[in-house]
């Protein structure tokens, strides 16, 4: 995987349950739609609260970082399949 670490924009859906499903992101002036969620897991910077997910859209993987302090969005890596 080729790691990237760009903040991103993502429409993501909080469902009951406090999970979170990212939709759809927009990278290199382009969207993507997410077609699966292949997994999820959370992690820690310092006292941040990282949920870091695993996606496709369908031609590449990719994984999507959500801070939950600030509440934003990174871009981590992305593989071409």
């Amino acid at each position: 995987m080729e790691r990237i670490k760009a903040p991103i924009r993502v429409a993501a859906v909080f469902e009951p349950g406090r999970q979170i499903r990212p939709v759809c992101f927009d990278w290199q002036r382009r969207k993507h739609t997410v077609t699966e969620v292949t997994y999820c897991w959370k992690g820690k910077s310092g006292e941040d609260t990282l949920l870091y997910f695993a996606v496709s859209d369908g031609t590449a993987l990719f994984e999507l970082i959500y801070n939950t302090v600030d509440q934003s969005w990174t871009l981590g890596g992305v593989e071409a399949r």
